[in-house]
């Protein structure tokens, strides 16, 4: 999709005193999306009294700020050298362990770097979906994992492949399972999260868990809420958080981080979702971990062309092991019992 070019002249208003810039400019700019304002704040974009400025800048109240939003190129999937964890492939299928700050296909402000990029660079096959332009960004994706979750995803190299993968995945055949540090001590051994899952309404860039008791407006527009299942069983204690181990039943955006969090046990690391920005252990403070504890550790499916079991995994990845080794000091807790999963 090409956005128009948009250029808006505004001043801030003695309301808009002690206003960050991003927000500011979010809010009195609708046509633009958070994500795009930031991408503007760091091309030097919006201006201030004539000035680039930072998103985090506090406004004061009579300042000029210009917003000139230019119009993108058409983006278009292109073949990069980029390596890859390739966990098993044939003709039909590719299941690779996708790293954390990589996305799987380019989007708004992100053209370079994603797993498609690299999966053409390796002169990969891949399935080529509809006519649709964001399909063709998005060769051989039949699901995605958020950019800061790592861990196994599975490719299709032709058409053939992808519709009998994307119906393994809409007749939940497909075993997904996580592996999820979050905030707080579970009392249970094990449980299920069945709230669904839909836009939040206030901020809408991220996703609401809705428990029964709560009657949004958005049950009343199909489609826009919908049914979720995270089941969990807790892998170990370690004070401040618990590890466990999750089977995603559904695959809604966000789920186990936004299901996790709606029982006020949100991941270590996420912010967006209510998490701390760091983990205390009694009076120390563990470094940021800087994205989400969510790592995509096994996945499995019946092969598209006869039916046999597939089934890969990937273990920890260095910036997950490492913290948890951190807590295992601070929490005097042996990771010896987690060793098929580090």
């Amino acid at each position: 999709m090409i956005e128009n070019s948009l250029r808006q002249e505004m001043t801030v208003p003695p309301a808009g005193r002690g206003t960050r810039l991003d927000r500011w400019v979010t809010a009195h700019c609708p046509e633009l999306s958070r994500a795009r304002v930031q991408e503007l704040l760091e091309q030097g974009l919006v201006l201030v009294n004539g000035s680039p400025a930072k998103p985090s800048l506090k406004l004061r109240g009579g300042e000029q700020v210009i917003v000139e939003a230019r119009q993108r190129p058409p983006l278009r999937a292109e073949a990069e050298k980029i390596p890859l964890n390739v966990l098993y492939e044939d003709d039909d299928v590719l299941l690779v362990s996708k790293p954390a700050g990589m996305s799987v296909h380019a989007g708004a402000g992100n053209s370079s770097g994603t797993l498609v990029n690299a999966l053409l660079g390796r002169g990969q096959n891949l399935s080529r979906g509809g006519s649709d332009a964001d399909d063709q960004l998005r060769p051989g994706v039949v699901h995605r994992l958020d950019k800061e979750t790592s861990g196994v995803i599975v490719i299709a190299k032709n058409d053939f492949a992808h519709a009998r993968l994307a119906e393994s995945f809409r007749s939940r055949a497909v075993k997904k399972t996580y592996i999820a540090l979050v905030q707080g001590t579970l009392e249970k051994s094990a449980g299920k999260i069945d709230f669904p899952v839909g836009r939040d309404p206030v901020h809408r860039t991220r996703m609401k868990a809705f428990p029964p008791q709560s009657k949004p407006a958005q049950r009343s527009q199909p489609g826009l809420v919908r049914e979720a299942l995270t089941e969990w069983r807790k892998l170990a204690d370690f004070g401040p958080a618990s590890l466990v181990l999750v089977q995603l039943h559904t695959g809604r955006t966000h789920q186990i981080r936004v299901h996790f969090s709606a029982t006020k046990h949100p991941l270590v690391g996420d912010t967006l979702y209510g998490a701390t920005a760091h983990l205390h252990v009694d009076r120390t403070e563990l470094p940021a971990l800087g994205r989400q504890f969510l790592h995509a550790f096994k996945l499995g499916f019946p092969h598209p062309r006869d039916g046999h079991w597939v089934e890969a995994s990937a273990p920890l990845p260095a910036d997950l092991r490492e913290f948890l080794r951190k807590l295992a000091m601070a929490t005097g807790f042996g990771l010896d019992a987690l060793s098929e999963y580090l």
